[in-house]
């Protein structure tokens, strides 16, 4: 799996040390920005090609649901967003900022990112974002948690599995329906 990683000045010491220890435990990661920490930088510049790269390689559940003799099909298509940098390999995004709720917002306005916000006080949220809405992206509020927390929530993220349930997909495909028709 690759990880793409970015923020903003408030989350940039942390970004670097959950780099790190992402790598550390096998996956390939890469530093979207910033590279260098600059007080008043703005995360749109960073989190939005960050959500646009993940979302280029995510298979997108397209917005309209397949027709049948007997109405909508529950079964939705699938667009192929590009090649993986290897067949068959996932990639993904970690946002590491001040709180992550600006990041989050922005982020999930790109058609096919699934930001979720990271929660230290319950990791079944965490394991629902991926099991559920097969989140792509986790964003880290840096100033809302320790180190060692935000290490067991990527832990958590990036071990769960969507779990590819016929309702959870019918209900993306919605979601991305709706987005096609806005």
């Amino acid at each position: 799996m690759h990880i793409f990683f970015a923020g903003d000045h408030a989350g940039f010491e942390m970004k670097g040390k959950l780099m790190e220890f992402v790598s550390s435990l096998g996956y390939e990661v890469k530093d979207m920005g910033p590279i260098e920490p600059k007080a008043g930088d703005d995360y749109p510049d960073y989190v939005i090609p960050l959500a646009k790269k993940v979302a280029s390689y995510s298979p997108l559940i397209k917005g309209a649901l397949h027709s049948d003799a007997g109405g909508m099909s529950t079964t939705p298509a699938f667009e192929d967003r590009g090649t993986p940098f290897s067949r068959g390999d996932e990639v993904r995004g970690i946002v590491v900022a001040g709180s992550g709720q600006g990041e989050i917002i922005a982020m999930n306005r790109v058609r096919g990112a699934r930001a979720a916000l990271f929660c230290p006080c319950n990791l079944e949220l965490i394991k629902a974002s991926r099991d559920h809405n097969d989140s792509n992206i986790f964003a880290i509020g840096a100033r809302f948690c320790t180190l060692d927390e935000a290490k067991k929530g990527i832990t958590v993220w990036l071990e769960t599995p969507f779990s590819n349930d016929e309702r959870h997909i019918r209900r993306l495909a919605k979601i991305e329906q709706m987005i096609t028709n806005v």
